[in-house]
């Protein structure tokens, strides 16, 4: 269990203390000391309800330490001493729910079954038919050959095509399928 050095308490020097001992309360649950002790004396417990959310004996000793120290930098909101049992309790209760979700988005990640990767053989032919079709682009006519690129491979309508090149859209139609008709010849050809 984690050992942390007491706060001083602060009070501006000159005031009384005007209330009857409640001041002293709402400071003694916002100490250091206190918590430690109430960590201390519940320990077993906060365990032993981690345990009964996780089913995991290592995972329900890191969810109440990690409670602890959330509780820790968060002392100072808790006011009543009293609570701070009830704030521990909800944290470890909110901690286990955190580490179920990791543990459910895991079990769903890994239960998808992974994608099939292309062999070494599927690679190279992908590779050959690339490089066959790279040829046959360079063979064609630049005015072909940029309306199949914008077009295809940049995925552009064929007004914007026409936009681009500053050519009518009849022209670039005409391109395009003259384009096609000489890919369609240079890739059955024989290599």
């Amino acid at each position: 269990m984690p050992v942390i050095a007491p706060m001083p308490a602060t009070r501006p020097a000159g005031l009384p203390n005007q209330r009857d001992g409640a001041e002293d309360r709402v400071a003694a649950g916002t100490t250091v000391d206190h918590l430690t002790e109430t960590y201390r004396a519940h320990y077993r417990s906060l365990l032993g309800l981690a345990a009964l959310l996780l089913d995991d004996t290592a995972s329900c000793e890191d969810v109440v330490q990690e409670a602890f120290i959330r509780v820790h930098s968060a002392r100072k909101r808790v006011r009543d001493p009293e609570k701070t049992l009830a704030y521990l309790r909800q944290t470890v209760v909110n901690l286990s729910r955190s580490a179920l979700r990791r543990r459910i988005l895991g079990l769903k990640l890994l239960s998808k079954p992974m994608p099939d990767m292309a062999s070494a053989e599927e690679g190279a032919y992908d590779q050959l038919e690339r490089d066959s079709l790279i040829k046959a682009m360079k063979g064609l006519q630049r005015r072909q050959r940029e309306v199949l690129v914008l077009r295809y491979f940049a995925d552009m309508t064929e007004s914007q095509v026409a936009d681009t090149l500053g050519i009518s859209i009849g022209s670039v139609k005409a391109y395009g399928s003259r384009g096609i008709a000489a890919l369609r010849v240079a890739m059955e050809a024989p290599v």
